[in-house]
């Protein structure tokens, strides 16, 4: 392969400054891999940086950064099995450096990237190249709807509300059907994002202009309870880590009902404890199954074709453009899921 001696990476300088700077190519040593990154997704992680700051998050101020990234095989270490040349891998954000605080901070903006001792199924995740890189780029996003899926036990027979229908909101309702839940509602206030909801066979519901209790029982009907009448759903999920999630949990859950919490608090929030007690109520947050574990069933989904996923990707912008997507990935009004495109 004929090399450029420099590359395009991104730099995370702290709150409203990134920037775009030529990189000296990666040395591919006898254990490594270079990967070209094709499409990033820009995580809330990475919003949040850009205006808040990067320690929470764990994005390093003067670090290449981006963790969502699709990328190809350029260059393998005579060490190395399993890989070839032109394969899709995931770059797998906690593993692919070696360096858990990395963990934000792999490179995904970037143009290029060493994996230093690279071990396929750990530290990057082989992805089939026939599924659409718009459809492939949402794998780490689905990664976390399958934790917040799996950690409520889902399957035919039971129901499901998710508040919020940002990428991860969504990507935790479409598991939820995958795993056989008959019906799923989804709660947010952009209807743009409500739209893209109805597309995949998920019930809408906007609080901010019809009431969610009152469509949550005529949906999944009512059940008498300790508590009183309470909506007969059974699985929760909040995407949104906001007070308002909990409020609508124990406004209408019923016994034994479940709830994940993968949306992050940032504040604490009171919770009714007498209610949980008596309605015993299971909250949780959304586990740790490993992102390879995940694989699988992620990729199960990708290749049924069930569903259009690519159609959750709203924008693309260039590496030169990066705040601008940052922005506009802050817009909830505006975008679903935003990529940098290489």
């Amino acid at each position: 392969m004929t090399r450029a001696s420099t590359f395009k990476g991104a730099i995370y300088r702290g709150v409203g400054k990134i920037d775009v700077v030529d990189l000296v190519y990666p040395e591919c040593g006898d254990d490594d891999v270079v990967i070209r990154n094709l499409l990033t997704g820009v995580c809330g992680s990475d919003v949040a940086a850009f205006y808040h700051g990067g320690d929470d998050v764990m994005v390093w101020k003067d670090h290449e950064f981006g963790h969502e990234a699709i990328s190809e095989v350029v260059e393998i270490g005579r060490n190395v099995k399993g890989l070839a040349i032109g394969d899709h891998v995931f770059p797998n954000y906690d593993k692919a450096l070696r360096d858990p605080m990395r963990v934000a901070t792999v490179g995904g903006f970037s143009e290029f990237i060493r994996i230093p001792q690279c071990e396929v199924g750990y530290s990057v995740l082989k992805i089939d190249n026939d599924i659409p890189l718009k459809t492939a780029v949402l794998f780490e996003p689905f990664v976390i709807g399958t934790r917040a899926a799996r950690s409520l036990a889902p399957g035919p027979g039971k129901t499901a509300i998710v508040f919020g229908a940002g990428i991860i909101g969504m990507s935790s309702a479409i598991m939820l059907k995958w795993a056989g839940c008959a019906k799923v509602m989804i709660v947010d206030i952009s209807d743009r994002r409500l739209d893209h909801a109805r597309r995949f066979g998920l019930i809408p519901c906007n609080p901010a202009s019809e009431d969610f209790k009152e469509k949550a029982f005529i949906e999944f009907g009512i059940r008498q309870t300790i508590l009183g009448d309470r909506c007969a759903a059974d699985l929760y999920v909040d995407a949104i880590g906001h007070r308002a999630a909990l409020d609508n949990f124990t406004m209408v859950a019923g016994c034994d009902a479940a709830l994940s919490i993968v949306g992050v608090h940032h504040a604490p929030v009171e919770i009714d404890l007498k209610s949980l007690c008596f309605a015993n109520w299971r909250i949780g947050g959304c586990g740790n199954l490993p992102t390879e574990e995940a694989l699988p069933e992620i990729l199960d989904l990708m290749r049924s074709g069930t569903y259009d996923l690519s159609a959750l990707v709203t924008h693309e912008f260039g590496i030169d453009q990066i705040e601008e997507a940052i922005a506009t990935g802050a817009d909830t009004s505006k975008a679903q899921k935003v990529c940098i495109s290489f």
